[in-house]
């Protein structure tokens, strides 16, 4: 199981991007390598599922404030390379 279960774990809304990639890497190390419960399986892959929406919130954010920031300058890497 991850390090932050053996401490009370914070709320995933709680966590910033960095926080949360973090936790999910162990997550899924935790369960790559580990012959876990079933049950423990599941609640390992509950809390990856939501850190895993936890990022994707953040990252579409951040992608948000930076158009807005940068207007019509900001241009996709697949425009860019083409």
């Amino acid at each position: 199981m991850p390090k932050s279960s053996s401490k009370k774990e914070k709320e995933v809304e709680e966590l910033s991007y960095e926080e949360a990639l973090a936790e999910l890497e162990e997550v899924v190390s935790a369960l790559e390598g580990e012959q876990s419960q079933l049950e423990d399986a599941i609640k390992l892959f509950e809390r990856g599922q939501a850190l895993a929406a936890r990022c994707g919130v953040l990252l579409e954010a951040a992608e948000l404030k930076v158009k807005q920031v940068a207007g019509d300058e900001v241009m996709d890497f697949e425009e860019e390379s083409e």
